[in-house]
This record gives structure tokens, C-alpha cells and sequence, in this order.
């Protein structure tokens, strides 16, 4: 290994500004183990809040067709409606609890883990 006293563009190795390395260095510095605080993705979330309350008003009417509170002449077809309201509401409810336990800072639960729309 080279010696640090080099003489670099003429100028003396005394007026160079250099702190020692320490022996024990590994090449890690602190600063990258540190975690930036989470960025929440708002947009992720308001879409998640949006897919649970259209899943649960499509349950809700699918339900009350089922149960003849409405007078429908197919009674077979109040069965999509439900079908389509647990596919809109289970992603918005999976993402809206991921999102709150994040936020209350369980352990397991981050953000990341919430997919955001790429600004």
C-alpha cells in the first residue's frame, strides 16, 4: 500500500487536509444502514379507500337484490353484482389494513409494501 505523504500537484503533503483512517475500517460508513423515514403513498391509498367503498355498496345492493328488497324480475342476475363487489372490495380492504397497521407502526407492515404509482 502506497504511504499518504505523496506530494500530489507540487503542493507538500503538510498543507494536505486529510484525517487518518481508522485500522479497523471495513469500508461501511453509518449513514447507509439508516433508514429514510417511509413515504407514504397517498395516491395507493386513496384508490385502495375508493375500490373498498365501491366493493362494499356493490355487496350491500347485491345483497338487498338477494333478499327481494328491490323488485327485480332476474333475480339470477343480482348474483354478478355481488361477484364484482368481492373482487373491488377485497384489494381495497388488503391495501387499507396494510396501510393502517403501517401507520400505527406494526411490526412486519410498511408502506413499501403498498404498490404507489410511480410520480
Amino acid at each position: 500500500m502506497p504511504a499518504r505523504n505523496i506530494v500530489t500537484n507540487g503542493i507538500p503533503s503538510s498543507k494536505v487536509r486529510y484525517s487518518k483512517l481508522p485500522n479497523d475500517d471495513d469500508g461501511y460508513i453509518d449513514l447507509q444502514f439508516k433508514k429514510s423515514p417511509p413515504k407514504v403513498p397517498y395516491k395507493a391509498i386513496a384508490l385502495a379507500t375508493a375500490l373498498f367503498l365501491i366493493g362494499s355498496l356493490l355487496i350491500t345492493i347485491g345483497a338487498l337484490l338477494l333478499a327481494g328488497y328491490f323488485d327485480v324480475k332476474d333475480r339470477d342476475r343480482t348474483v354478478p353484482v355481488i361477484i364484482i363487489g368481492i373482487l373491488v372490495f377485497l384489494p381495497g380492504f388488503y391495501h387499507l389494513r396494510i396501510a393502517y397497521y403501517a401507520s400505527k407502526g406494526y411490526r412486519g407492515y410498511s408502506y413499501d409494501d403498498i404498490p404507489d404509482f410511480d410520480d
